[in-house]
């Protein structure tokens, strides 16, 4: 089995993965509770792409619009897409980061790290330059352990016993949450 084949029998974990916090977001209004951490913010903003099927018969869908009304987002894992990618806001810390998470590769897009006094240098003297980057690399390595620790705890429920229950209450979520048009 080469590397592509690998990748795409496993895209699902990472899938799975990006449901699962949009679900434990969602529970309590938007942070989840990190072990050895506690409390941060994750919301799922404005930019979601879902997904079914595969090879040529790939259905891809791209949902845009408010957190909380991301309607065709949640009507589409009632019908058993699966979410692809989405557009995360992480806050802890006094720090804001957002990225644009791909769940098929754990891939991060259109990274945006907080504003701080360091990364606000003119440029003109090599410390301070020297400086913001080192900050800038900091803030990188602060998103990617935030997300690296949310996927760690989404592993020990998936992997553990516990996850059973979890699957049901992840179902319930997305039936109460979808929103099925009917004509009269």
């Amino acid at each position: 089995m080469d590397l592509v084949d690998l990748i795409a029998e496993k895209r699902w974990l990472g899938q799975e993965f990006l449901t699962w916090l949009w679900f434990k977001s969602d529970e309590r209004g938007g942070s989840i509770a990190l072990p050895d951490r506690g409390d941060i913010s994750v919301v799922f903003e404005k930019h979601m792409s879902l997904e079914s099927g595969e090879g040529e018969s790939l259905e891809r869908i791209t949902c845009s619009g408010q957190q909380s009304e991301l309607r065709e987002a949640r009507t589409g894992l009632a019908m058993g897409k699966k979410l692809e990618s989405a557009r995360l806001s992480f806050g802890f810390n006094d720090y804001e980061f957002s990225v644009t998470l791909s769940g098929s590769l754990m891939e991060y897009r259109s990274v945006a790290l907080p504003r701080t006094e360091g990364t606000e240098v003119d440029g003109s003297n090599p410390e301070e330059v020297e400086g913001m980057v080192l900050e800038r690399i900091f803030l990188l390595e602060e998103l990617t352990k935030t997300v690296n620790q949310c996927f760690r705890m989404f592993l020990d429920i998936r992997l553990g016993d516990e996850w059973r229950d979890e699957l049901i209450k992840i179902r319930e979520w997305v039936e109460k949450n979808a929103e099925v048009v009917t004509f009269d």
